[in-house]
């Protein structure tokens, strides 16, 4: 088969998508008119096969059952890493082990609608833990910028097997949506277990010596295994996520070997998503938003995202997670802490476009000698926004905020502009008390990103603290080759919070290659 490239209207592309085979989209914002540029698959002739056509999209999966495999291998963590994994052992025929320390979707769902009403946070169940990692509620945006780790295309087309969109087998910058993200997640767990795998919720690594742990309704330390414990002996692969601060600090008690490595942490920004699509779409230029230019626009390629990123005294500052219609979530997984991240469903109708502003932070950034030292300034910051928020914020979720203007020309905000953070936010000088280093970059880095697209920088933005947890501050050292702990033979640390990805289908596709590893040893 051959392809053949057209470059189109948003509407001509909606229309071309309806009938022939798509393998990639993108839209193309950077001329005066706003263009889309479909591939489609075409037979001997040149002619566009029809969407459809008798055609494989890919080979799907082939899943073995494992009930009686000889081999097993324990997987700590049930995020996008862990996941992938276990569906890779599966199609080599051995056994997979989930021990993840939070509630499966479902109930996860319930500690979420909590938090976001300011009813408490479950520690081991919230935006952070649970099924599906932190990625299940955070958007499920499926883009990488990685090209050399291995078959990313296979990691989409495992989604769409579980029952994601089509879209995500040519999207440009695909996406599920944390609606839809939810059923596909439980979905492969499903299967996992149907083929004879195991998972077992709520139940926390306290110690990788004879791999202990403990269940959140008991206070009693078990074994894994009826059989006297599991040892590291039988490969393990560590999938915990980049919130994990407390496996972190057991894994290094435990003698495992980490380093510190470099991270960013900013905060949240959120603009009426109306100004960001004449901002991107139409170039700043006025036009009537309730128009059918602007309509059909809208209609046919959906609400604009961007990407910002600059340098400032030798530090990137950048753009991360941009969530057009969408919202922003309560992400902290410990008490009197404040941490936000972003989120939208699958259609993207929210009237609110945000997105983490975040800086590089290098270690030498930062004082401290222990390979942690990354982690405590999280949380210290962390801890900081908490009590930034005032007396309201006790025993809640309530984020301080600014205005972005304010932030940047150093003034006090008198109130805030609407939000979409349910739990509430309330007028911060975040320009006063973040850290200088961070502050101060992103207040020239907003400048930067207003002189690019002028009407960036306005008061009708609001910035929300703090945006932490974007990346990993640490990394589970591992051999290049094998993948392997290169202190602890038979653990093998993969995904975010090893330091290894940096989103959901890097996590996924690091998983895959650590099981791969495993399956090529055998």
């Amino acid at each position: 088969m051959e392809t053949k490239q057209y470059i189109l209207s948003p509407k001509e592309a909606y229309e071309a998508a309806q009938k022939w085979r798509v393998v990639k989209r993108s839209v193309d914002a950077r001329q005066r008119e706003l263009k889309v540029h479909l591939t489609v698959l075409t037979d001997e002739k040149g002619r566009p096969i029809a969407k459809d056509a008798p055609i494989p999209l890919y080979e799907p999966p082939v899943f073995q059952d494992v009930r009686h495999a000889k081999q097993s291998v324990v997987i700590i963590g049930c995020g996008p890493a862990g996941l992938f994994a276990a569906l890779t052992l599966l199609e080599h025929g051995i056994k997979p082990i989930i021990y993840e320390r939070g509630k499966e979707v479902s109930e996860r769902k319930k500690d979420i609608a909590l938090l976001n009403r300011n009813e408490g946070l479950n520690p081991e169940s919230n935006y952070c833990f649970g099924e599906g990692g932190a990625g299940t509620f955070s958007d499920g945006k499926l883009f990488s910028r990685s090209k050399k780790r291995g078959n990313m295309q296979r990691v989409m087309e495992l989604f769409h097997y579980f029952g994601a969109p089509d879209t995500v087998l040519y999207e440009a910058h695909a996406h599920i949506g944390s609606d839809k993200l939810p059923g596909i997640i439980k979905r492969m767990r499903e299967c996992i277990i149907e083929h004879g795998g195991e998972i077992h919720f709520e139940t926390k690594i306290e110690s990788l010596k004879n791999l202990t742990a403990k269940r959140s309704n008991s206070e009693a330390v078990c074994a894994l295994s009826a059989e006297g414990g599991l040892s590291l002996a039988t490969p393990t692969i560590l999938a915990i996520g980049h919130s994990a601060h407390d496996t972190y600090r057991m894994l290094a008690d435990e003698g495992v070997a980490i380093e510190t490595k470099g991270f960013a942490m900013g905060v949240r920004i959120e603009h009426p998503q109306a100004l960001i699509n004449r901002l991107m779409y139409f170039k700043g230029r006025n036009i009537d938003i309730s128009g059918p230019r602007y309509t059909e626009t809208i209609n046919y390629v959906g609400n604009a995202s961007y990407s910002m990123v600059t340098q400032v005294d030798g530090r990137g500052v950048y753009s991360f997670c941009m969530c057009p219609g969408g919202h922003i979530v309560p992400a902290g997984s410990s008490a009197e802490s404040c941490v936000v991240n972003g989120m939208s469903a699958s259609h993207r109708n929210s009237p609110f476009a945000n997105s983490g502003m975040v800086v590089q932070i290098n270690p030498e950034d930062i004082d401290g000698s222990d390979p942690l030292k990354g982690l405590l300034y999280q949380e210290a910051l962390e801890r900081m926004s908490y009590s930034e928020a005032g007396p309201t914020a006790t025993q809640s979720s309530i984020a301080p905020a600014q205005r972005m203007k304010d932030f940047v020309e150093g003034k006090a905000s008198k109130d805030l502009p609407a939000c979409s953070y349910l739990p509430g936010v309330v007028p911060s000088r975040l320009d006063e008390w973040l850290p200088a280093h961070i502050g101060k970059r992103l207040q020239q880095g907003f400048r930067d990103f207003d002189k690019k697209y002028p009407g960036f920088l306005t008061n009708e933005a609001v910035i929300v603290g703090v945006e932490s947890r974007s990346s990993s501050a640490v990394r589970i050292i591992r051999d290049p080759e094998s993948l392997e702990s290169i202190s602890t033979p038979g653990l093998y640390p993969c995904g975010e919070g090893a330091g290894y990805a940096g989103g959901i289908t890097s996590s996924a596709l690091d998983g895959i290659n650590a099981a791969l590893k495993i399956a090529e040893r055998q």
